[in-house]
């Protein structure tokens, strides 16, 4: 298999590239990888919490979808050993951009063999979603007996990424009841 490359060769943002279609030839994007993020929204969806957490970026940053799988588990594993059905957490950034090498043969004899930047939009080795300064990437809602552990979830979700993070804490207004 091959060795993934490192996290600062995709951190920067660029145009998003998702240029998928069914015509072949409008198509520069043969297959799209298979996304690794198993699921989205984990714990208890029917109740309503009162405290809301929050994962928010610091910087504009391509996040690929191994990193975003790795967060989910590890936060997730200590939610559900420690609150089994008392909190609510969702992933909130999608996958979106394909992310494209074009790798430059090296060696001898690799000037016969490399097409060099004639066909630069080279071959595709993952997907990754765009994240803006101040957006939040992970969210657990819970009451207040369960922030502490929420935060501790999200600290340790926020070592598997590759940029700085920070965990704010929001306090949800219970929905109105409505009038019969």
């Amino acid at each position: 298999m091959a060795k993934l490359m490192r996290a600062v060769a995709w951190r920067r943002l660029e145009r998003p590239y998702t240029r998928r279609s069914k015509y072949r030839e409008k198509s520069y994007v043969r297959t799209v990888p298979n996304n690794r993020i198993v699921r989205y929204i984990m714990g208890n969806q029917k109740k309503e919490y009162a405290y809301r957490v929050l994962l928010n970026s610091k910087a504009d940053i391509q996040i690929r979808h191994n990193a975003l799988e790795s967060a989910r588990l590890t936060a997730n594993r200590l939610l559900e050993a420690k609150a089994p059905s008392d909190y609510q957490f969702k992933l909130r950034v999608y996958p979106h951009h394909i992310l494209r090498n074009n790798p430059l043969a090296a060696g001898a004899g690799a000037d016969r063999m490399s097409t060099g930047m004639s066909h630069s939009f080279g071959k595709p080795v993952g997907i990754a979603a765009q994240v803006r300064k101040g957006q939040p990437v992970l969210e657990v809602n819970v009451n207040k007996e369960r922030l502490k552990l929420a935060k501790q979830a999200l600290d340790r979700a926020r070592k598997k990424m590759p940029c700085g993070f920070s965990i704010t804490i929001e306090e949800v207004k219970p929905k109105a009841q409505a009038a019969n």
